[in-house]
């Protein structure tokens, strides 16, 4: 496919450095707790100890009496002065920044003191005293489905996402979504089949494990909020606060800093609420600094549950596939409801199957809530399915690379949930991965007491649709720009990517477009910097706001030169005449239409993408997706019979990325995305106790080091330009975190003979099962 690139640029394509990058690893960049405000008083929580409660009665009083303390608040305190406006969230306004009435989950906050310093803070949080009346709690996700104890009296949907309207007033339930997938009839299909598989798959919760934590001040000013904070969402963000305060939107500023790292933890309502609830009704400025423990309180990743089942008849074809996937979204819905759907509908993977069938439920437990991380729930899936495909593939005595690639969607194929594949190409995918690792090269299985195995897994994502972006260029006179986004930095390197995009179109140089970090007085709106999004979608935006200058740069040649407007083209030495030869520099050009030095020319555009919704009785759509990620990974590795270690020797990770607009980049988000699935292939997992969570600091989360990383990493771009993308270009920040675990898993699977379904692959868990299968055979 043919790339536009008429514009003559010199951007898009290269590896320019990163914007920010010598500010980062210099520890010069300001992130946002580094950012000069007015002086603020500190905020410190005093957070349930019940998983499941009534609150009985909250003493304050000798909180309130500790020197340095301006004020005690309970969420009876909001309540009285908010109504029901505290509570907040995305799918459901089912969150209230401090409990009100019950607890739901270990480490709910409950009262906010606010004090002149920390210390302060913190010592009368301890005192506060808090009576419970307890009520049945729910863990397990699969008993909330079964109900008995019910985590809310009733369902209430938010504004946000209108579709979830008709489950308004829904009672004596702890499944708050559903999403049903058919397409011709998996359980008959499966009957004719000649061989089947089947299992039960868990991935548990994980926590997002960002260096930079959260952080949020606000405060009065005048008639308006301020508020500075770590969100990757500041255009939700300041609505939701508009709606809290029922304040008129431009009567609140939010605005960000580059974010130390983000995954989908710094998203929608997460202290920004609590902070301008108490900056607002005590008319005093705060800030909240989570630590590390408060950190893993605020969000997780999404425990799943997937029973699924795939079958293929005598010639190898995939006649049915099936997957009941339960997700755990803990205490509140976050945007549970989203992930539930957008993951389930590819619950089967990126295969063509005659007959699919797909049951995708959110369930709320007495659990921290569960929120974005990075994949968006597909890792969890993409581990069901890419298990069952591989023991398919053993269990028909074929080759498991070989046989996804007979079976894998092909570009204008239709997938599962009724919608086309465009470049999507996870053939080329599959096929670079499995070449750089070997895969048909010769093995030595047995070296001592170490086994060696070879695994692979392909992975599919849809892009966030739809949403919303706007970009504002402002090109000054000196031929320098200026971007105006609301699109967050969060080490993705988005502002130097979309500054190369604007740069392609306008010839300009390395260094000629600074983007300005999100404001919301500032930086028009933009939905959401999650899902891969930004590239495709603020990419979009920025192309043509880029296209729209460049068109009023040459109606200003076409007059300088007097010639027709189509007389003129712009290349990185001016714009052109092709008539008379003539040339003028950007700089001059403005200079004389102004006649003033230091002015400014500015444009805006929107780039805004549409979805049909799904079918109510099929769960099918014709276009449920802008567009599509694809990606493979391959390892081979070796486990250590006598201690369950896990070595990867190499690990080949793939994307589709559409056109790379900076290779470097792409290389390494394909990079990071793969050493965070190697964390959640092998190591990461948070562990509860009757609700609460028992390895909540970084002391007891095991994370993978620098001596876990693969001896040999190898990242590869694959390039099936998109049509409606920008220059191509789509994104690639979640795409190599996708098919990761089960790689590592089918490549163990390999060395040892044992099918794994629960993750991660401890060596406990390793060397459990090996003893097993010495005496009773069978999967772990």
């Amino acid at each position: 496919m043919n790339v536009d690139s008429s514009a003559g640029g010199v951007a898009v394509g290269e590896r320019w450095a990163r914007a920010d990058g010598r500010a980062r690893v210099r520890g010069e960049l300001r992130y946002a707790a580094d950012e000069p405000v007015r002086a603020c008083r500190e905020v410190a929580v005093c957070r349930s100890t019940r998983p499941h409660a009534c609150i009985a009665a909250v003493a304050t009083e000798r909180a309130a009496a500790v020197d340095g303390v301006v004020a005690v608040v309970t969420g009876g305190d909001l309540y009285r002065l908010l109504g029901e406006r505290i509570f907040t969230g995305p799918a459901f306004t089912d969150q209230p920044c401090l409990a009100v009435g019950k607890v739901r989950y270990v480490g709910e906050p409950v009262a906010a003191v606010i004090a002149h310093t920390a210390a302060a803070a913190r010592e009368a949080a301890d005192e506060i005293e808090i009576e419970y009346d307890d009520l049945p709690p729910v863990h397990d996700v699969d008993a909330a489905v079964e109900g008995g104890a019910y985590v809310h009296e009733e369902l209430r949907p938010s504004s946000v996402f209108g579709d979830l309207r008709h489950l308004h007033g829904v009672r004596d339930t702890n499944v708050n979504y559903e999403y049903v997938l058919r397409k011709g009839d998996p359980e008959e299909a499966a009957r004719g089949a000649t061989h089947t598989v089947s299992g039960e798959f868990w991935c548990p919760p994980t926590h997002h494990v960002s260096i930079e934590l959260p952080y949020t001040a606000a405060w009065p000013e005048g008639d308006r909020l301020e508020v500075l904070t770590t969100t990757q969402t500041p255009s939700y963000v300041r609505q939701s606060l508009a709606d809290l305060l029922e304040l008129p939107l431009n009567r609140v500023r939010v605005r960000c800093a580059p974010l130390g790292g983000g995954f989908g933890a710094k998203m929608y309502d997460r202290l920004e609420p609590l902070a301008a609830a108490l900056a607002w009704t005590q008319r005093v400025p705060v800030r909240i600094a989570a630590s590390r423990e408060d950190a893993f309180l605020l969000t997780t990743r999404h425990g799943a549950a997937v029973t699924g089942s795939m079958a293929a008849d005598a010639d190898g074809a995939i006649v049915a596939a099936d997957a009941d996937v339960r997700y755990d979204t803990g205490a509140y819905a976050d945007v549970g409801p989203r992930i539930t759907a957008k993951s389930g509908m590819i619950a089967n993977g990126p295969y063509r199957i005659a007959n699919a069938g797909v049951r995708s439920r959110c369930v709320y437990t007495n659990k921290p809530s569960a929120g974005p991380f990075r994949g968006f729930g597909v890792p969890q899936v993409t581990w069901a399915h890419e298990s069952l495909i591989d023991e398919l593939a053993r269990e028909r005595g074929e080759d498991p690379a070989g046989f996804r690639r007979r079976t894998l969607l092909r570009e204008g194929d239709e997938a599962a949930m009724g919608t086309p594949m465009h470049s999507a190409d996870f053939t080329a995918c599959l096929d670079a991965v499995t070449e750089a690792v070997g895969w048909d090269g010769p093995l030595r299985r047995e070296d001592g007491r170490l086994r060696r195995g070879r695994g692979v897994a392909v992975g599919i994502k849809a892009v966030l649709t739809p949403t919303i972006s706007n970009a504002t260029l402002q090109l000054n006179q000196d031929g320098s720009a200026t971007l105006l986004i609301s699109t967050v930095d969060m080490g993705q390197g988005s502002d130097t990517i979309m500054a190369q995009i604007a740069a392609e179109v306008l010839c300009l140089g390395e260094g000629r477009v600074r983007v300005v970090t999100a404001d919301t007085d500032v930086t028009p709106y933009d939905t959401i910097t999650a899902g891969s999004r930004s590239t495709y979608h603020t990419g979009n935006a920025v192309r043509r706001a880029a296209e729209a200058m460049r068109d009023k740069l040459s109606a200003l040649a076409a007059d300088h030169f007097g010639v027709a407007r189509t007389d003129v083209k712009l290349t990185p030495d001016g714009l052109v005449s092709a008539q008379t030869q003539r040339t003028v520099g950007i700089s001059e050009l403005l200079h004389a239409h102004f006649g003033a030095r230091g002015t400014t020319l500015t444009t805006e555009a929107e780039f805004t993408t549409s979805w049909a919704p799904y079918d109510k009785e099929t769960g099918r759509s014709p276009q449920v997706t802008e567009h599509w990620f694809a990606g493979a990974a391959a390892v081979r590795l070796n486990v250590d019979t006598a201690t369950g270690r896990v070595h990867i020797e190499h690990l080949a990770v793939a994307g589709d990325v559409g056109h790379a607009i900076n290779p470097a980049l792409v290389e390494q988000q394909l990079t990071g995305a793969a050493v965070m699935g190697v964390g959640h292939a092998l190591f990461d997992q948070l562990v509860f106790d009757e609700g609460q969570i028992v390895n909540g600091t970084l002391l007891d989360y095991q994370l993978p080091s620098v001596k876990d990383m693969p001896d040999r990493l190898t990242p590869i771009i694959v390039e099936s330009p998109h049509r409606t993308g920008p220059f191509g270009a789509k994104g690639v920040g979640e795409t190599a975190i996708i098919p990761l675990a089960p790689a590592i898993s089918n490549a163990v699977r390999d060395a040892l003979g044992i099918r794994f379904t629960r993750l991660p692959l401890t060596p406990e868990r390793i060397l459990t099962a090996l003893h097993d299968r010495d005496t009773e055979g069978g999967t772990a």
